[in-house]
């Protein structure tokens, strides 16, 4: 396989705004487990291209560029899906003759099912896409909600990516004025054969926050009987009182003015603290500390922390790991990251944190300057597990 490597060229459309999924910036600059979603999947299939061209959200290009390297070819996405490929289709080098095109909402397709698609293009096939049954009963709808068809399950698939083409028929693909869902739909508009291999359940679409739950179990070595994961997300306007301090991750960062709030209004532990009550199930930071509990008005985001680590631990679980990214223009996580981590692990009692920072290049709450905002991921298990 290493040898035909380089006759293959990967495509990401990545220039979705990750509306659906409620984050404050494109969903493939979403961390999952210390790493972007775009990470993962050039991590898990950069290596069997020569060629990687990933067509980002306009305005986002220089911090697609600045987080891939030189050897991922940035250009800039169309409003659609499909007219993000037929833009990155521009930039493939002459000598390619495969096409891998592949979501990065699909961050944990393996290298093996990549190296599968491509094993079936080299035995002639022109149009390779992997797929899975489909185990509900699926109904057809009319416009009014009524049931006007149940298909045969038995001959239903649901398809992921990546997706694989001989170049010559994605090229044509493309050159007809429709739009799809996936590229393979494309191909069928057009005739042409489409060969369906087995997926993978990794291979799972991020569409929403819970998504990212399900996906770091397949991070994670299970290693203990019942593990959890959980999502967070918060976000804060900053104040128009100038004396209002800004705290963030357990600091007070400043010559910075802070937000609004019930407490203190440190969006990333709050993250952290939704993500936690999240994986236990345990409700959420408004039912747990919200305005109808006036003890907490103008709580610290470390207080918080730990009373919530008071109830994680009494609804018996411990915290294996904690990851949050920091969503603004201000001010710089950098220079005091290590001491964000540290406060934020004390607070839960010596947890594992990782702290991270990104921008949205001026779009929205954040990238206007009007606020900020934390996602986070927590992971936690029984306690009884660890004794196993």
């Amino acid at each position: 396989m290493r040898s035909l490597l380089p006759k293959v060229a990967l495509i990401i459309p990545a220039a979705g705004s990750g509306e659906r999924f409620g984050a404050p910036i494109p969903k493939a600059l979403v961390q999952l487990n210390g790493r972007t979603l775009i990470e993962h999947a050039i991590l898990n299939l950069g290596s069997l291209a020569a060629q990687i061209i990933v067509a980002a959200p306009a305005g986002f290009e220089d911090q697609f560029k600045n987080l891939l390297g030189d050897a991922v070819t940035v250009v800039t996405g169309g409003s659609t899906r499909t007219k993000s490929v037929k833009i990155a289709l521009e930039s493939i080098d002459p000598e390619v003759e495969y096409i891998l095109v592949h979501d990065a909402a699909r961050p944990l397709a393996s290298t093996e099912l990549g190296e599968q698609v491509i094993a079936a293009l080299l035995t002639g096939e022109v149009a390779v896409i992997p797929a899975l049954s489909v185990a509900d009963t699926i109904k057809e709808v009319d416009a009014s909600n009524y049931v006007v068809l149940t298909p045969n399950r038995e001959r239903l698939r649901a398809v992921q990516t990546p997706q694989g083409f001989a170049r010559e028929t994605l090229t044509k693909a493309h050159t007809q004025n429709i739009e799809a869902t996936d590229d393979g739909s494309l191909v069928e508009a057009m005739r042409g054969k489409v060969k369906l291999i087995t997926g993978e359940d990794r291979a799972l679409k991020i569409t929403n926050p819970e998504d990212l739950a399900s996906a770091l179990k397949y991070l994670v070595p299970a290693v203990a009987a019942d593990i959890r994961t959980g999502v967070g997300i918060d976000a804060h306007a900053f104040s128009s009182d100038p004396k209002r301090e800004l705290w963030l991750a357990g600091l007070r960062w400043e010559n910075e003015i802070g937000v609004d709030g019930h407490s203190d209004g440190d969006v990333a532990a709050h993250a952290i603290c939704d993500a936690l009550f999240a994986a236990a199930n345990l409700g959420d930071l408004g039912s747990n500390f919200g305005s109808a509990k006036p003890e907490y008005a103008g709580a610290s985001g470390a207080r918080l922390l730990s009373e919530t680590l008071k109830l994680i631990t009494s609804a018996g679980f411990a915290i294996q790991n904690i990851s949050v990214q920091i969503i603004g223009n201000r001010p710089k996580i950098g220079p005091h990251r290590l001491a964000a981590i540290a406060k934020i692990s004390q607070a839960l009692g010596g947890a594992k944190v990782s702290v991270s920072a990104t921008t949205t290049d001026g779009l929205g709450l954040t990238g206007e300057g009007k606020g900020i905002g934390a996602i986070a991921t927590a992971l936690i298990i029984r306690s009884e597990s660890l004794l196993k």
